[in-house]
């Protein structure tokens, strides 16, 4: 075979060969997390994604299985370095505070700096709040089915050091501390609409990350323990 001869076949294969399979899967979530946000979870059809990935189903059925293990990897791929973050300031915390455990505010920053400032922790939060807010409210009970698989790891950690850091604290307490952090978070993330809205005819605040993560913590750590210590003063 001459060289003019090889090169052709080269350059041939390499025209005629399937493209890698993270660009397929990579363009697969791109389309539907694009689709999800403008429709919802459920009136998005499998055959809207794959038109706009420019893959066929079997693509889709190679890489995820099911529309719902699609949705489970798309809304994973905002979380997953969300709450690797997490983990990572928690336990350089807990390293940091040696033999006693970190104060419930290092905990909550931990718990928070990943979504206040995502940028800085190396997170691209993109369309993650807008995400939440499709899954939260879809039917079908999708959201438990992500908050167990993804998130119920994380909240054992931060419980058990949120425990720590409050000794004495009745679980229960603990428990509706962080069921109305969570709601927070959430309400923080919707924050542009929500603080527009509220104030009026003022202009809303300017978003800054660091002001921000102080607001939360600070509203946060009082609740926690406005919440432990109330059976105290009651009596």
């Amino acid at each position: 075979m001459t060289e003019t001869n090889v090169s052709s076949a080269i350059s041939s294969a390499t025209a005629s060969a399937p493209e890698p399979a993270k660009e397929t899967k990579d363009r697969i979530l791109d389309a539907a997390e694009s689709l999800f946000i403008a429709n919802g979870f459920q009136a998005t059809s499998l055959r809207r994604i794959t038109a706009m990935a420019g893959v066929n189903l079997a693509a889709v059925n190679y890489h995820f299985q099911s529309k719902e293990q699609l949705i489970m990897a798309v809304m994973m791929r905002k979380l997953d370095p969300v709450n690797r973050q997490r983990l990572t300031l928690l336990d350089g915390f807990e390293a940091a505070s040696g033999s006693r455990p970190p104060s419930l505010e290092n905990v909550l920053v931990a718990f928070l700096q990943p979504i206040t400032d995502h940028q800085a922790a190396g997170v691209d939060l993109g369309s993650f709040p807008v995400l939440m807010g499709r899954l939260y409210s879809e039917p079908g009970g999708l959201f438990q089915k992500l908050f167990s698989i993804a998130f119920a790891p994380v909240a054992k950690r931060f419980k058990d050091a949120i425990t720590r850091a409050l000794p004495g604290s009745d679980p229960l307490d603990i428990l509706w501390g962080m069921h109305l952090t969570v709601g927070a978070m959430a309400h923080y993330l919707a924050r542009p609409p929500v603080l527009t809205l509220l104030a009026g005819r003022d202009a809303a605040p300017a978003h800054d990350p660091v002001e921000s993560l102080d607001r939360l913590v600070a509203y946060m750590a009082g609740g926690f323990r406005a919440l432990v210590s109330r059976k105290a003063d009651s009596l």
